[in-house]
């Protein structure tokens, strides 16, 4: 099988060495997405602000592969504060998805990628 990059515009993943995603066959993988804007800024300093951004970024980058949040089975959710966020974030969950929800892993890290950051998704999906 092939696997068919997917690129959102602007695309900035290419500058630091990664892809922001793959269609291989009917499945979509998107890379960890996080709460910047389409110039790179951090959308406000607090979690809300971010984690609804990443889910505008995931469902972005989602569409650019052929699917949608609708179409997502499993996600991996990395946050620097499970216990200040967990009840946001199954709040979250429920807004952006519906039964039968997706597998997931909430994982905390130390620090993402970047000063700032408290949130990022990477997510697998069918094809719409």
């Amino acid at each position: 099988m092939t696997a068919i990059p997917i690129r959102t515009e602007p695309d900035r993943y290419p500058a630091i060495g990664i892809s922001q995603g793959f269609r291989v066959g009917d499945v979509v993988y998107i890379s960890g997405q996080v709460g910047t804007d389409d110039a790179g800024a951090i959308v406000g300093p607090d979690f809300t602000s971010q984690a609804h951004q990443v889910f505008r970024n995931l469902d972005r980058a989602l569409r650019a592969g052929g699917s949608d949040l609708a179409h997502v089975f499993k996600v991996t959710v990395y946050v620097t504060n499970v216990a200040d966020h967990f009840e946001e974030i199954v709040a979250l969950r429920r807004h952006y998805f519906s039964e039968p929800y997706p597998a997931d892993t909430l994982v905390e890290v130390r620090a993402l990628a970047r000063p700032g950051l408290l949130i990022e998704i990477e997510a697998m999906a069918t094809v719409r």
